[in-house]
């Protein structure tokens, strides 16, 4: 198991970084445009659109230009992989699919490590050096 998880963490680490920023990102740039005070109050007191939303969508108007919210979309390209084509698309899948791998063995060797120190009746603990 510690061979799989070490030579896949070599491959997909680069990948499971770029997820983990772009997806930190696309909570983040959204928080940044809130401090204006153009939030969903602000829409609702606009002059009433042409186009009336269905009840079963969410719709909200396009961001100005110049605003952080307008990155959002771009940003979840680039975390999808839909930016990349179908191989980047076939990359975040698998790399999603890695981290509930590396997930699972992690937490399988550290109990087989807390196990074997158990047995051999070293310093009981969660965590040793």
């Amino acid at each position: 198991m510690r061979k799989w998880h070490r030579w896949l963490s070599v491959f997909f680490s680069v990948f499971l970084l770029w997820i983990a920023v772009t997806g930190v990102l696309s909570q983040v740039v959204p928080l940044l445009g809130r401090a204006d005070g153009d939030g969903p109050k602000a829409a609702q007191v606009q002059a009433k659109p042409a186009f009336t939303c269905p009840p079963d969508y969410m719709c909200r108007p396009k961001p100005k230009q110049g605003d952080p919210r307008a990155l959002v979309g771009l940003l979840h390209h680039l975390h999808s992989g839909e930016s990349f084509g179908p191989l980047g698309v076939v990359i975040a899948t698998l790399s999603g699919f890695a981290m509930v791998f590396f997930s699972f063995s992690g937490l399988w060797m550290y109990v087989q490590m807390w196990r074997n120190r158990a047995k051999r009746s070293l310093k009981p603990g969660w965590f040793w050096k």
